[in-house]
């Protein structure tokens, strides 16, 4: 098979760069400074072995690449990139008839869970994937991952439910390029646990990295209204913790002298000044839930509302300020600030 990566950044360049130095022919999608840098220099690919430089075939969209049957596509743009690059690829022609949507699977290789439901619109085969992956993509032609021993647990089935010779296929050949990757016929569970997880996005993004008094009570009021709105809304999921620990055995980041670590997927975003944040799809899956089935969500909300902010002013990734940090923690626990 060959893997068509969309969106070529952290994610999608360290499962784009594995596949590809275990043998596998990959193509990646991306666009800008990025695209630039990856035809002009090829992929510089740092792990806890080193970094090196992977010439892999880099397009900037469906009329760089010649669709043919056994192609797979890997999504991997954020949530609020998806509904177009899927109007861009599903009406794609396949070598021998048809369309992308009509013969070909797509992988959603993304955080929260409306990516799948948009995708089964247009796709017949969709694969739902759930990420536990330690990696940062911040200059154009340059992404590091530094887990180990594997680089990553990547959880895969087919969407809404079950699992088929496509999906085993994926994951043997994510499994021979450093991956874990098991098979769930009910990955969506999977992907509502990493959702509870990554509630600390929007807080990290805009905080920055710790745990000190506020910032941990912050994030316990956020994690408390998202299982309290997955309970209104009647939606099963994982432990959570337990989810991180299994994870975190196959999955340690390694410290790489002059590599940085960050604070993951929403807070490069906001370093890389984008303009746009995921948080509309964790935080804020979490508000429209409990909109949705008669609950309260005040700390998502007021989360989701200030990352929303700093990506379209252009507001430094971790500026929120202490006065700030006590405001959101008073709306978090409904407390006025002290003093």
């Amino acid at each position: 098979m060959r893997y068509v990566i969309i969106g070529a950044g952290a994610v999608g360049g360290t499962i784009g760069a594995r596949l590809f130095e275990s043998g596998h022919e990959v193509v990646l999608v991306a666009r800008g400074a990025h695209l630039a840098a990856l035809r002009a220099e090829g992929l510089s690919f740092t792990t806890p072995e080193g970094t090196r430089t992977l010439a892999v075939p880099a397009v900037d969209g469906p009329s760089g690449v010649e669709l043919r049957p056994g192609d797979v596509l890997v999504l991997a743009v954020k949530t609020q990139d998806t509904a177009a690059a899927l109007a861009a690829w599903a009406p794609r022609p396949v070598e021998g008839g048809g369309t992308a949507a009509e013969r070909l699977p797509l992988v959603c290789a993304q955080n929260g869970v409306e990516n799948e439901r948009l995708a089964l619109r247009l796709f017949r085969d969709v694969q739902a994937m759930c990420v536990w992956l330690p990696a940062t993509h911040l200059e154009p032609g340059r992404v590091s991952c530094l887990g180990a021993p594997l680089s990553g647990v990547l959880r895969l089935g087919r969407y809404p439910s079950g699992a088929d010779g496509t999906t085993r296929a994926i994951a043997a050949d994510l499994e021979k390029s450093l991956f874990g990757a098991p098979v769930s016929t009910d990955v969506m569970r999977w992907k509502y646990a990493k959702l509870l997880g990554n509630l600390a996005n929007a807080l990290t993004a805009v905080a920055g990295p710790g745990s000190d008094g506020p910032r941990s009570a912050v994030l316990a009021q956020v994690v408390a209204e998202g299982r309290a709105a997955l309970a209104a809304a009647g939606i099963g999921h994982e432990d959570p913790r337990e989810q991180a620990r299994a994870n975190e055995e196959l999955v340690r980041q390694v410290p790489v002298e002059g590599v940085r670590t960050t604070g993951g997927s929403s807070w490069q975003s906001l370093a890389r000044g984008t303009g746009s944040i995921e948080t509309d799809y964790l935080s804020g899956e979490i508000v429209l839930l409990a909109r949705l089935h008669g609950t309260t969500a005040p700390a998502n909300e007021a989360l989701q509302r200030l990352a929303a902010e700093f990506a379209r002013t252009g507001r430094a990734a971790g500026s929120l300020t202490d006065g700030e940090l006590a405001e959101l923690l008073a709306v978090a626990t409904g407390r006025p600030p002290i003093g």
